[in-house]
């Protein structure tokens, strides 16, 4: 006859006269985890790796940025290439290269121009605005304005206009130091947009295989989105610019076409490169008389609110992304990291809304 089984928490071991019985019962292990103890300590160790990441991410935010950028960029080569595509059909690699070489000969093209424009108007824009502060230090001192501990501020806004060589330099640096980063934004966008699928088979590579599909897939989407919102930046570039060159010229305001390329460029940032290309154009407007300097006031205004009423479109048309969270996510990406932070927070929260997008639909499109 088979023994009886052992009861639950029960084992079977000898007593003091070598009898086996189940009556004993053996206490667990002071070191043994229990099933609520692992989980516990699994989701601790997933959390703390969590916060480590984030940790580095918060310590590497402007390498990240500069990476991401270099995507950004890429994705803009890809469309080119892919529109070109349209009316040459040529192999691939050849129309990547034509998009290259016209956005290098563009770029030097406007540093050499830009030079030249600034470097001949420097000294008259210099002299403008120095008779300018002797006006206005003549008003100030007829209507008592500059009486005070504080001294005369035309005066001092005078000195600091007749020392600008100081500032001309540290902005000389700091324009060095946007140059690398552009050099290093661009060189690894090109080596992205040259070979785009060795980097997503890389991607699949690193995901389970269970989930390869839905990451390319993720992956296929988030290159076309960021290709439509460059499409989209470029185009309100081109329609800033060129309404800025048009009304400047029109009001008759020194260097139309340079402000009209400077504030092309600057659209592309949202809201703070408006502001910044307003702030020079109104300036520059003004060393040329106080007529001009209104006219320059009202052509920038009227590009502003043309501006409000297409930029809504094209960014619903490439993103399709709530206004309000697309100026939060620029305040906060701002605050945190810079200009680049505000440049690069649409492209981000679209790239968050996409990821999210693909994983809701991928469990419809499982087979049951």
């Amino acid at each position: 006859m088979p023994p009886p089984p052992l009861r639950e928490g029960r084992v079977e071991r000898p007593d003091k006269f070598g009898r086996m019985s189940d009556d004993a019962q053996v206490p667990p292990s002071p070191i043994e985890l229990s099933d609520r103890g692992r989980s516990s300590l699994r989701d601790a160790v997933i959390w703390l790796g969590v916060a480590s990441l984030l940790f580095l991410a918060w310590h590497l935010a402007s390498s990240i940025l500069l990476i991401l950028a270099g995507f950004v960029f890429a994705a803009g080569l890809q469309g080119g290439e892919h529109l070109l595509g349209r009316v040459l059909p040529v192999h691939r690699g050849i129309r990547l290269a034509i998009v290259v070489l016209v956005f290098v000969a563009a770029l030097f093209g406007f540093l050499y121009f830009a030079g030249t424009q600034l470097a001949a108007q420097f000294s008259e824009l210099q002299a403008t605005l120095m008779r300018q502060s002797d006006r206005l230090s003549t008003l100030a001192h007829e209507y008592g304005l500059s009486s005070g501990s504080g001294g005369d501020p035309i005066a001092q806004l005078k000195a600091q206009i007749g020392s600008s060589m100081g500032r001309i330099m540290s902005f000389i640096g700091g324009a060095a130091g946007a140059l690398g980063s552009l050099v290093l934004i661009v060189t690894f966008g090109i080596f992205i947009a040259i070979d785009p699928r060795l980097y997503e088979r890389g991607v699949e590579w690193l995901t389970p295989e269970p989930k390869r599909a839905q990451m390319r897939a993720t992956v296929e989407a988030m290159g076309k989105m960021l290709r439509r919102w460059v499409a989209g930046r470029l185009a309100l570039m081109i329609f800033e610019g060129t309404l800025i060159f048009l009304g400047l010229s029109v009001v008759g305001a020194p260097l139309p076409l340079l402000l009209g390329l400077v504030a092309g460029l600057f659209a592309f940032i949202p809201n703070l490169g408006a502001i910044a290309s307003g702030i020079l154009i109104v300036t520059i407007g003004f060393s040329a008389g106080t007529t001009i300097g209104l006219y320059t006031v009202g052509v920038y205004l009227v590009v502003q609110v043309a501006d409000n009423f297409i930029n809504p479109l094209i960014e619903k048309r490439a993103v399709d992304l709530a206004p309000a969270v697309v100026l939060g996510a620029q305040l906060l990406f701002g605050v945190l990291f810079g200009i680049l932070g505000v440049t690069l927070a649409d492209p981000i929260i679209a790239l968050i809304k996409v990821a999210l997008a693909q994983r809701a639909v991928a469990p419809e499109q499982t087979p049951r």
